[in-house]
């Protein structure tokens, strides 16, 4: 006998079953939830997707273009007439590559007339999808970028539209003002800029673009393409070093200072940012003499001005490793008779951090002294590597903080650090650039709520406890 199906629709409503009575109710829907890591994987597979179309392009473009094609040309004319047809439509397609030529005299021609004429090939529709990924996987945990103006400004970005765009950073500004509009979108800042550079009329600064969703470096501006050349020229001093002696408030910080991050962090910020550096040497636990070099970060006064701690530095420090911070640092261990195989730390904020992992990169340094930790904060090192393997890199940022994210990696970057290095990151009440940004506030976060943070760096840098036997700042110049 075949079971009975009852329709529980054509019962009268008292014998319909109930479902909460039953215990059956269905569930109310579960809200819609953004998952921000599988955003950043599609995002990576887009990006791989925008930059092989560019490689095809710049192919199709070199193979119509060469010689040899030409050569052929004139052996075999109707053979080359139909593959420069086929090429020239799987280049300009809008069901190929999308005007995607690009790539040598030729290539760079078809592309700036392409851009000027406001075409967007599939590479730069598979990119611009990528960075819009990106921007929403960060605003899952930055809930300020998911804000309407915010918002507002992010779409106009990716939609290209430049106008819109600029109205809604002044509604931004005007609601916020300039520092909480900067920190609004800081975790974005980098993709916004390549959104801005690849969506704009202008095909020189482009690279930045490319090289920034492929999760590289960029070494040129965003702004108008400008190399790091370019900046090695505006800062080409040779660097010196002087001995100075520590005015009233640095020399009562330093009767305090201790081999403690956060005393480290009070000391950068005792020696200010107008030239002055601190060389420590320690008589540690187990008997050996070891070094601390401790680098503060740029001043913002002026855009360049007699000491390395300029903008015009901190470009040419995120962009370029040998500066002339790093030259003047460099004269500095020599002229104070650091001993050839010592063990030194280097500490630094933001450029100091940037000029810190410069020292540790340069071969020269690392053959000389053996560098054992570079503890930066609040700097953009993620793209440099030390020469020497076994130097412990700790990188202590506050995701609030805009200039750890210039190196192009961020809260929406895909791209993972080295397996030997330690990045602490933390959320802290200090929320407004350049508060965030400042020593003091790297400081309140590891004496209070980061804590934990204190004292795993203070455990991983043991080996410098000690007495603290010099205490000596330097003046550092440009020439």
């Amino acid at each position: 006998m075949r079971p009975q199906v009852v329709d529980e629709k054509a019962l009268p409503p008292r014998q319909r079953p109930d479902p909460e009575a039953e215990g059956t109710r269905p569930a109310p829907p579960a809200p819609e939830r953004t998952d921000a890591e599988l955003l950043i994987a599609a995002s990576v597979l887009l990006a791989d997707a925008a930059l092989t179309a560019k490689q095809a392009g710049a192919e199709l473009t070199g193979a119509l273009s060469s010689w040899r094609f030409g050569l052929e040309a004139l052996r075999r004319p109707a053979w080359a007439l139909g593959a420069a047809v086929s090429c020239a439509r799987a280049l300009t397609s809008p069901s190929g590559l999308g005007f995607g030529a690009n790539g040598g005299l030729v290539g760079e021609l078809a592309r700036m007339a392409g851009n000027m004429t406001y075409r967007r090939p599939a590479k730069v529709a598979m990119a611009v999808d990528a960075f819009a990924m990106r921007i929403r996987a960060a605003a899952v945990e930055h809930p300020n970028l998911d804000s309407p103006l915010a918002r507002r400004l992010t779409e106009a970005m990716v939609a290209g539209n430049r106008l819109e765009a600029l109205r809604a950073l002044y509604a931004l500004i005007e609601r916020h003002g300039v520092t909480r509009a900067l920190t609004t979108v800081s975790p974005v800042i980098m993709e916004l800029l390549a959104l801005s550079g690849m969506l704009d009329e202008n095909p020189v600064n482009d690279d930045f673009s490319w090289v920034t969703l492929a999760g590289g470096v960029p070494t040129t501006d965003p702004f108008l393409g400008l190399p790091s050349a370019v900046l090695g020229l505006l800062n080409p001093g040779p660097g010196r070093a002087e001995r100075t002696e520590p005015d009233s408030i640095l020399a009562k910080v330093l009767t305090t200072s201790s081999n403690d991050i956060v005393s480290y962090v009070n000391d950068i910020g005792a020696l200010g940012n107008h030239g002055l550096v601190l060389l420590r040497r320690i008589v540690c636990a187990d008997g050996a003499e070891r070094h601390v070099l401790l680098l503060p970060g740029t001043s913002f006064g002026l855009l360049s001005n007699s000491t390395p701690q300029d903008l015009v530095g901190a470009f040419d420090g995120l962009l370029r490793t040998d500066t002339t911070y790093t030259r003047a640092a460099k004269k500095l261990l020599v002229r104070a008779g650091v001993p050839v195989g010592s063990e030194v730390m280097f500490v630094g904020h933001s450029l100091g951090g940037l000029t810190a992992m410069n020292l540790a990169m340069d071969v020269e340094v690392a053959s000389t002294y053996r560098i054992t930790h570079v503890v930066t904060l609040g700097s953009p090192i993620d793209g440099k590597r030390p020469a020497d393997h076994t130097t412990q890199v700790i990188s202590l940022v506050n995701q609030h903080d805009v200039i750890p994210t210039l190196d192009g990696r961020g809260p929406a970057s895909p791209n993972d650090l080295p397996a030997g290095w330690l990045e602490l990151a933390w959320l802290d009440e200090s929320y407004d650039y350049p508060l965030s940004h400042a020593p003091q506030a790297y400081s309140d976060a590891l004496r209070g709520e980061m804590a934990r943070h204190r004292t795993q760096v203070n455990d991983l840098i043991r080996a410098y406890d000690g007495d603290v036997v010099g205490n000596q700042p330097y003046m550092l110049r440009d020439k």
